[in-house]
């Protein structure tokens, strides 16, 4: 076999940002896989460097973590520098919690704490934009786990609002997205979060560890629905990229 045929062969990658030892990147990881892709997982903090174009890649999602986009450590700098590689290429990308707000903080946009001090950690309800409501049905709750948000970039769409941090979901491009949430959360993941983070719940409007387990039962499945409807929309499948799809329509 040549090197070009086994070349061809190889599953498209996506490029995976992590921001911990033990973070893993969940449902949107385990849904990646389904739909044929490999993960090419890598941790900045730790040493790994990013790609300087996407062309090995068919999409990048940059993941959260306890540190904030405001950090002076170098590798947060990197990585919202980097966020110029996928927008200047116009591929796919995905920011999620801090990766949204690390793609925000490239754009122009600050990133701060909300002003009466309250922190989102549990499920909270989002509304969709007109422009959101146009792209995907949302679900009525999604999971969060953040103290600090993002203002709306300029020339960016907003496509779902909240009630404590008002931007939730924003499109920049054809294929940059950012979003709050964490549609990724497995339950492995929830147990996870809520007992080594348990401080972080007595934060002001942080929600009590069994409300978070009770949350989980009501609105878990609508947040499952909308994760697949999203990477349908955003990325698609190996065989049939997204992007390729809405061509051929």
């Amino acid at each position: 076999m040549s090197f070009q045929d086994s070349h061809k062969n190889c599953s498209p990658k996506v490029l995976i940002v992590l921001h911990q030892e033990t973070s893993t990147p969940g449902r949107v990881g385990q849904s990646l896989r389904r739909r044929g892709f490999e993960l090419d997982i890598r941790r900045p903090r730790f040493g790994d460097k990013l790609p300087s174009t996407m062309e090995g890649h068919a999409g990048a999602v940059i993941f959260g973590g306890p540190m904030s986009a405001n950090d002076s450590d170098a590798f947060i700098h990197r990585e919202i520098d980097w966020f110029d590689v996928p927008l200047r290429e116009e591929a796919p990308c995905l920011g999620i919690c801090l990766g949204a707000q690390m793609l925000a903080r490239n754009l122009g946009a600050e990133v701060c704490p909300n002003a009466d001090g309250f922190a989102e950690i549990g499920y909270y309800p989002i509304t969709p934009t007109q422009a959101g409501k146009t792209l995907m049905p949302w679900p009525e709750k999604v999971y969060q786990w953040h103290r600090e948000g993002f203002d709306l970039p300029a020339g960016a769409q907003l496509l779902a609002e909240g009630t404590v941090y008002r931007n939730q979901a924003f499109r920049v491009g054809p294929a940059a997205y950012g979003i709050q949430f964490h549609p990724e959360l497995t339950l492995a993941m929830l147990y996870r979060w809520t007992t080594r983070g348990a401080p972080r719940m007595q934060l002001p409007g942080a929600q009590d560890r069994r409300d978070h387990f009770a949350g989980r039962a009501v609105f878990d499945a609508a947040i499952k629905t909308w994760l697949e409807d999203f990477l349908d929309r955003w990325i698609g499948t190996a065989e049939k990229p997204a992007r390729l799809a809405a061509a051929a329509e």
